[in-house]
């Protein structure tokens, strides 16, 4: 059930950098930067969630789409909410410049989950 634990992980995660970011860093870094880090915040905890569902659905009805909507959501976190993360803590525009690859694997993950929820091949 490894979406299960990684939607578990991302979630505790959001928590952990939500709490980290209200408490710890509200004093030291600027408006913007902070709302930065509460964009990648909540983009995580949706998609934690929506990992959880799909561990769910798996196991009801494994398929091949739920599998690559997994992978997709997973992709996106570490590509869209840790990069924002990095631009938040370090102020390094750079790290913008991956976040919309992120943002498409989002986008490419309820896609693929949206074409292949009821219908598709078995999973493997």
């Amino acid at each position: 059930m490894i979406f299960a634990r990684l939607g578990a992980a991302f979630a505790m995660l959001a928590v952990l950098s939500g709490a980290f970011g209200a408490h710890a860093l509200r004093s030291r870094l600027p408006a913007d930067r902070l709302a930065v880090l509460e964009t990648a915040v909540r983009w995580q905890m949706f998609h934690a969630i929506a990992l959880i569902v799909i561990a769910i659905a798996l196991e009801q009805r494994p398929r091949r789409a739920l599998l690559a909507s997994g992978w997709l959501f997973v992709a996106g976190i570490l590509l869209f909410a840790v990069s924002l993360d990095a631009l938040a803590l370090t102020g390094t525009r750079g790290y913008g410049a991956i976040t919309p690859i992120g943002g498409a694997c989002f986008i490419a993950g309820w896609l693929v989950l949206a074409l292949g929820w009821s219908g598709g091949p078995e999973a493997s």
